[in-house]
């Protein structure tokens, strides 16, 4: 019997997401590499995790979700202002400009400029489809993927400690 996706497992897929007017707004068939996400943490909505579970590696399958549980309705609470001054001066200030803002625990957000009125930067911190239904084509790779423990090189030589 086949492993299939239940809920907290770890899932290497590889997806592509569609907006309604069929233009591809993601897909890591384009970057060549599959992505690992993980159920369970938070990461994506309920339905979108509903419709991986149950499925076996090397299913695939196509689904379309409402901005609600796709990317989240756009939250005008991450719309917020700042001055000017608060951005690097070498900055290229723009709409559609997306910068990445350091959080106080270290990580980072992006945010979108909006709109700049004098010294005011309009900047949104949704996610950049939020508000967006999409359309999601998803081929499962690995359910719960063993990873090799990496063995740490120097250049391209195998770092090897031996006791003497």
């Amino acid at each position: 019997m086949s492993q299939v996706i239940q809920a907290a497992d770890r899932v290497l897929i590889h997806f592509s997401v569609f907006l309604d007017d069929e233009s591809i707004a993601d897909s890591t068939y384009a970057m060549g590499k599959p992505a690992l996400i993980q159920l369970g943490d938070g990461s994506f909505s309920d339905v979108f995790e509903e419709k991986l579970l149950g499925l076996e590696k090397g299913s695939k399958t196509k689904f379309r979700l409402d901005a609600k549980d796709a990317f989240g309705e756009s939250n005008p609470a991450l719309i917020q202002f700042m001055d000017t001054f608060s951005f690097s001066q070498e900055m290229d200030l723009k709409p559609d400009l997306v910068v990445s803002f350091s959080q106080p625990n270290g990580e980072q957000m992006p945010g979108i400029i909006r709109s700049i009125e004098g010294t005011s930067v309009k900047v949104d911190f949704n996610h950049p489809l939020a508000g967006e239904a999409a359309t999601f084509q998803i081929e499962i790779i690995d359910i719960n993927p063993a990873f090799k423990k990496a063995t740490p090189t120097v250049g391209d030589i195998p770092l090897i400690l031996k006791e003497v």
